[in-house]
């Protein structure tokens, strides 16, 4: 929102008096003057009249959770538990998951209610690498490591998976790094190699 929407709000000012306020120095945002009146405020950055907090910030909320095996990735099932189970936030319900496991998959998921956080981790273009220790149920091929490097393609998104690295730790157990997350990606690369 930008500040001087914020400042509006506050007991319907209206967005002449908002600018007046701004252009005079009297609002701070986050105890810091600023004169912008289209600087965009955050929900989690509180904004100030003289000294009087007019739209006070939300609490932001980064958090790492060990998702055991059987939850789902997801904040409401009526079938399954979901992580959001496991967390003690009074505002759980805010948060949403920044990438999923599946149901079975154990290991480490980020939730937030700070969309513009879980965007530059999740979008494609950022190229943040997220790494799987995986365990098959048979030998690895010895064309695995190669496989993997020039990435498979997908039919029915007519995609090509970006080349991943596998990095064999014994027959049936790899550490996989990938720089995207598809849907199902590492079972069905697996899958792929037999």
């Amino acid at each position: 929102m930008k500040l001087d929407r914020a400042v509006a709000k506050h007991q319907s000012l209206g967005r002449s008096t908002a600018h007046h306020l701004i252009a005079a120095g009297r609002i701070t945002v986050q105890g810091l003057v600023c004169r912008n009146p289209a600087q965009e405020v955050s929900r989690f950055e509180s904004v100030a009249l003289d000294t009087q907090i007019i739209r006070a910030a939300e609490p932001a909320h980064y958090l790492m959770l060990h998702k055991p095996a059987g939850y789902l990735s997801a904040t409401v099932d009526a079938q399954w538990p979901t992580v959001l189970e496991l967390i003690d936030l009074p505002d759980k319900e805010s948060l949403h998951l920044v990438g999923r496991l599946d149901r079975a998959s154990t290991g480490l998921l980020l939730l937030s209610n700070d969309g513009r956080w879980s965007k530059a981790i999740m979008d494609a273009e950022a190229h943040v690498s997220k790494t799987y220790h995986v365990t098959t149920d048979a030998d690895l091929p010895h064309t695995a490591v190669a496989d993997f490097a020039q990435g498979f393609y997908f039919h029915t998104e007519d995609i090509t998976t970006r080349p991943a690295v596998l990095e064999p730790l014994g027959p049936r157990q790899a550490r996989v790094h990938l720089s995207e997350g598809r849907y199902h990606q590492i079972k069905r690369m697996f899958h792929r190699i037999g």
